[in-house]
């Protein structure tokens, strides 16, 4: 499972937008791998795996912390790639925000998730949408010129997600992500948003 920021649909069709005429590009001879719209996501806290007695604790616990934080602008711009230019496993397109209050909103989830009893992904947060992997490091550096380039649509974050990730039950053995809950951002404790 994992604590996310999902950009709404418009945000995200601007970026596929974008996107669609470029994927045929190949970086050093080898194809992109691009991510599925539909798994495009800002992490704020990955759990590997939660516990079914953990699982109530954890949704308080995230309803809490949510409560805490406020909606925040932001938008999709520019670009970059982990673990880094030079040697590029993944590129991303990178979140134009409030630096702080996201990285609190993601602290927040990452000490509920800890305080529900659920190990949490140590890596440092650094906003960013995962847009395409590559197999073997690549060099990225045009690739990221033409990210750079890009400028998407402002929103306001007024929610986070706990998203279930049902590994091989997508299209092409991919993973399948399920949104299990919402949090309302600035909400008075407790509420939530459960989703179908």
């Amino acid at each position: 499972m994992f604590v996310a920021v999902l950009p709404p649909p418009a945000v995200l069709e601007h970026l596929e937008e974008f996107l669609a005429p470029r994927q045929e590009a190949r970086v050093e001879g080898r194809p992109l791998r691009w991510t599925p719209v539909a798994q495009w996501h800002v992490t704020l806290a990955f759990m590997e795996h939660v516990p079914d007695r953990a699982y109530d604790a954890l949704v308080d616990r995230l309803a809490a912390a949510a409560s805490r934080r406020r909606p925040v602008e932001a938008r999709l711009a520019g670009g970059g790639a982990f673990p880094n230019p030079a040697r590029a496993r993944l590129l991303f397109a990178g979140v134009e925000t409030d630096p702080v209050e996201l990285e609190r909103t993601a602290v927040g989830a990452r000490h509920a998730a800890s305080g529900a009893g659920v190990e949490v992904d140590g890596q440092r947060f650094r906003p960013h949408l995962t847009v395409a992997r590559v197999a073997r490091p690549v060099e990225a550096t045009r690739w990221l010129r033409v990210l750079d380039t890009y400028a998407g649509p402002t929103w306001t974050v007024e929610e986070v997600a706990l998203v279930a990730s049902h590994l091989g039950e997508g299209p092409g053995g991919k993973a399948r992500h399920e949104v299990v809950d919402a949090f309302a951002l600035g909400a008075p404790e407790g509420q939530s948003r459960p989703r179908p």
